[in-house]
């Protein structure tokens, strides 16, 4: 059997936490399975790094960031090889150039294109345990390219989709996939199990457990995927196409405050408008989530999207730079939101999923900016100061409590 394990950089902070991934892994290796590690950078190494960055320079320029930031993740492979060694376990410690890794050239948000698994085999058939960088990867220039925060999980995915893996573990510092962040809502229930479609949708609302292009990845390629703690030996959550009918309305609240609203004000209202603001911004590598659009009056209209608020400045200059070419009077930004979003499968045969969400909003006292809404989420836009309030009360609601 060939295992993927994939540990986050709180599971290698230290060199306790790392003997302790070592052994984990040995007890695959031991029981006569191929294995492949993919680790993040050592705990806060990445902040570490980019704080370094912007001593430096304020606007580092994205490929020089990338050059520096995949040190991180080199530095965790090389010290999980000597930890190899040192328990007499042969292993070797790989980077994306030696995989290697193909990715788009966006420096900072690069997709994998496609894994190069000869290495990899070839060190696996001489019983090697595989240590690889995650994270990271190759561009066309042979730049290093990294593929944004929580990219190791799609590293790991990648790997187990390429090499045909029979499972992919994902490790961490929680012991599975909650309903709701537990540090927010002390009630939370652990999930034994989740739909792909359910998770990719809590990872890109902001439930921090995995990277939503791993979910992605996952669901494409059907990987068998767990999510669970380096910390414990508790089961985890499985990640899979169908799961058990639990009767749950929904599966999760997710919350994310790395949000900016931008409303672009006195639109003309005539066809082609949306399609020429969207268009600049799309071209800038700018992602788009919430879109309203306002009803035209006096022959115009407002539209109002939020963007991921480290890309916000960028979207505002490319929108001021084209305002007369979009014929805009004015753009206002928001950066004090943030999206609170309800998920589950549940709610595509039940009606006033949204109604009680809102019922719990309104009990709360929560004024609600946006909505948004697909045949298994509904999403608000609120208020960054409200945010916690809004997921305990939301939870609440739904009975999600353990």
């Amino acid at each position: 059997m060939l295992v993927v394990k994939k540990f986050g950089g709180t599971s290698v902070a230290n060199k306790e936490r790392i003997y302790n991934v070592a052994n984990r892994c040995l007890e695959d290796y031991r029981a006569g399975n191929q294995v492949v590690v993919v680790l993040s950078a050592m705990g806060k190494q990445t902040d570490v790094l980019i704080d370094m960055a912007k001593d430096i320079n304020d606007k580092p320029p994205k490929r020089e960031l990338d050059m520096l930031l995949t040190t991180g993740e080199q530095i965790s492979v090389a010290l999980m090889g000597m930890a190899f060694d040192a328990l007499n376990v042969p292993a070797v410690s790989l980077n994306a150039f030696q995989v290697a890794m193909h990715t788009t050239s966006v420096y900072g948000n690069a997709r994998l294109k496609r894994i190069d698994t000869e290495r990899i085999r070839h060190e696996l058939d001489n019983k090697k345990i595989v240590v690889v960088t995650g994270f990271q990867g190759i561009n066309k220039y042979d730049d290093f390219t990294t593929l944004g925060r929580g990219g190791s999980d799609t590293t790991a995915v990648a790997l187990a989709a390429a090499l045909h893996a029979d499972k992919c573990e994902i490790y961490t510092d929680v012991d599975g996939v909650y309903t709701a962040d537990p540090r927010i809502v002390p009630n939370a229930r652990k999930m034994k199990e989740i739909t792909y479609d359910e998770m990719l949708d809590l990872a890109t609302l902001g439930a921090g457990v995995l990277h939503n292009r791993s979910v992605e990845l996952a669901k494409k390629y059907n990987v068998p995927l767990v999510v669970r703690s380096s910390l414990n030996t508790s089961e985890g959550t499985t990640i899979k196409e169908v799961v058990k009918v639990e009767g749950m309305l929904i599966s999760g609240v997710a919350a994310e405050k790395n949000a900016t609203r931008i409303s672009v004000i006195g639109l003309e209202d005539r066809p082609g408008v949306a399609f020429r603001l969207f268009n600049l911004i799309a071209k800038a590598n700018i992602n788009v989530d919430m879109i309203l659009q306002s009803i035209g009056r006096d022959g115009t209209k407002d539209i109002s999207f939020t963007v991921p608020e480290d890309m916000s400045d960028d979207a505002v200059k490319i929108i001021e730079d084209n305002m007369d070419m979009l014929r805009a009077h004015q753009v206002d930004v928001n950066k004090d939101v943030a999206k609170v979003s309800v998920v589950g499968a549940g709610m595509m045969s039940n009606p006033g999923v949204a109604a009680k969400m809102f019922e719990a909003l309104f009990g709360a006292d929560i004024n609600i900016n946006m909505i948004s809404t697909s045949e298994i989420r509904v999403t608000v836009l609120i208020s960054e100061k409200d945010t916690e309030r809004a997921m305990r009360a939301v939870h609440d609601a739904f009975g999600l409590e353990d």
